[in-house]
């Protein structure tokens, strides 16, 4: 790979056997990644859409742990599951048993094995956690609608159809879901008592639970201590982190999650938190202090859009400034990017089809500041609009359909006609999955690119994106052709010390005299002549990570 063979030239690691030794000679060792997680390249992962191991057509975790050897190939050091919990549904964000394994999925052993298979290749693996509510079918629910005066009805949150009223909810309809008329719910079955509706922010089938109880919160941190202590994983990924509490209340969703990352760092002080709250920056920032890392939602919005028009615009200057609202709130903070993910349409659906666009955004996602998601199947150019079973089909592994590829719901929009297999694309240097590789291995051994932080480049001209990635020891120009047009533009004087071609996706190049070509929707990455690229695997701390 010649990002790879480049990085190892620039540090004078790739050396030649000395000529008529009699003696086998050892070869240098391979250079480490300098990245470490959390600052790393992540990986999303519908298991029952991924691998299958035993030919049900289903996702396991067993399939799952046979492709660590495919995930570790293409450079990923982090792993975030969808929910692997029991529940009536296919996607599994309605808990029926926060102590176990989706009996589809495999078993409690199964996962332990999966995480420490994970482990052994440097693969951390954090779970989606969903605690804003749980499953109608879990005992706790089914307790509270039996008697209603079980300790569990405290679990939930009750009202009579005279107190809703007079809370003018009963016509509010809930942001998620077009079809939920009323956030409030009748219990179902005969028998039951129905004086009271329970709350259910999303639908009636995951009534939401009662953190102004004790107890609930106390399940919740030994539900955490199970999974970090017992099966050993690495962290949560907090599914619905800002509807906790009410959207009146959000002051008190802000506290919980404070207390809830105090709990988990007293069990395991390097636990890692990942918060969904959907909302623009300004909105997101309260959440820092109680959870590690949040998702740029602005970001991954604003890098369809430049892509889409082929103009960078404000994408800069408005990363920048959440950057430094994110900072001032929390200096630690990890900022968690993403192009699109298992709620949204996929990235190549956004893009309509067009590989060169998505090698754009691609190029932006992984040269960007922050911890990058990339949602199974991106690598591949994988379709899929809305509604959300079109977005979560089956990974596309092979030409046959054969195994590992699931089958549990035909691949209407991703399929071998429409997305050429990873089979495929693994023998195409030009291929999706090729350019996603090398950007990847390009990241994980530059401590600029990793935990660098952003500044802004002066403006090249229409159609280029520019910023500069810096460190103490490290500082790197990039520039993104967004067009397809070669463009050629002479660097001005603020950047003439950039001056050395570090590395380029496709033929662009750098004269003597400065005068910068950027192939059409490429990427070059331009360096101070003599630099060497850090490889010396020595983790590196940035008060903007």
């Amino acid at each position: 790979m010649r990002v790879f063979l480049t990085l190892l030239l620039a540090a004078g690691l790739l050396l030649a056997m000395p000529a008529c030794q009699p003696q086998k000679q050892e070869m240098p060792e391979k250079p480490k990644p300098v990245a470490k997680w959390p600052n790393a390249v992540w990986y999303e992962i519908f298991v029952q859409s991924f691998a299958d191991s035993n030919g049900d057509s289903i996702g396991d975790i067993r399939g799952m742990t046979d492709q660590l050897p495919y995930l570790e190939e293409l450079g990923i050091r982090g792993i975030w599951l969808m929910p692997i919990h029991p529940s009536p549904s296919y996607h599994k964000y309605d808990v029926a048993d926060y102590r176990d394994i989706h009996p589809d999925y495999g078993t409690l052993q199964d996962f332990k094995s999966f995480v420490a298979q994970a482990h052994a290749r440097d693969i951390k693996v954090i779970i989606d956690l969903v605690i804003n509510h749980s499953a109608r079918e879990i005992p706790w629910f089914q307790e509270a609608i039996k008697d209603p005066k079980s300790p569990y009805r405290d679990y939930y949150v009750w009202a009579t159809p005279e107190e809703i009223g007079q809370m003018g909810n009963m016509e509010k309809e809930a942001s998620h879901d077009s079809d939920n008329k009323t956030q409030w719910h009748m219990v179902e079955g005969e028998g039951l008592d129905k004086s009271e509706l329970y709350y259910g922010f999303f639908w009636a089938g995951m009534p939401d639970l009662n953190f102004d109880n004790p107890a609930v919160k106390k399940e919740m941190f030994d539900i955490g201590r199970f999974w970090l202590e017992e099966v050993g994983v690495d962290g949560f990924r907090l599914d619905a982190a800002r509807h906790i509490f009410p959207d009146d209340r959000v002051e008190d969703n802000h506290a919980w999650w404070i207390e809830f990352r105090k709990e988990m760092e007293s069990i395991k002080p390097d636990v890692f938190m990942v918060g969904e709250v959907w909302e623009e920056a300004e909105k997101v920032a309260p959440y820092l202090p109680g959870l590690h890392a949040l998702f740029n939602f602005d970001l991954g919005y604003a890098i369809t859009a430049t892509v889409q028009q082929e103009q960078a615009d404000s994408l800069i200057e408005r990363l920048v400034q959440i950057r430094t609202l994110y900072q001032s709130t929390q200096p630690d903070f990890v900022d968690a990017t993403f192009l699109t993910n298992h709620d949204q349409s996929r990235i190549m659906t956004e893009l309509q089809g067009n590989t060169s666009h998505a090698k754009v955004a691609a190029n932006l996602l992984l040269t960007l500041p922050g911890s990058p998601f990339i949602y199974y199947g991106e690598e591949l150019g994988m379709l899929g609009p809305k509604p959300d079973p079109e977005i979560r089909e089956p990974f596309v592994w092979n030409a046959t359909g054969e195994a590992p590829t699931t089958k549990w719901t035909p691949n209407k929009n991703s399929n071998p006609e429409t997305v050429a297999p990873l089979s495929v694309q693994q023998t195409d240097a030009n291929s999706l999955y090729n350019h996603y590789k090398m950007l990847i291995q390009m990241r994980n051994y530059s401590k600029a690119l990793t935990f660098g932080n952003m500044e802004v480049a002066p403006d090249l001209g229409a159609g280029l994106c520019s910023f500069i990635r810096v460190t103490d020891e490290e500082a790197l120009l990039v520039v993104h052709n967004l067009t397809g047009q070669t463009k050629t533009v002479q660097l001005p004087q603020s950047l003439n010390r950039f001056n050395e071609i570090s590395m380029t996706t496709e033929a662009s190049s750098l004269s003597n005299t400065l005068e910068l070509s950027v192939a059409p929707y490429s990427v070059v990455i331009l360096k101070p002549l003599g630099q060497e690229a850090k490889t010396d695997g020595e983790e590196e701390d940035s008060a903007a990570e």
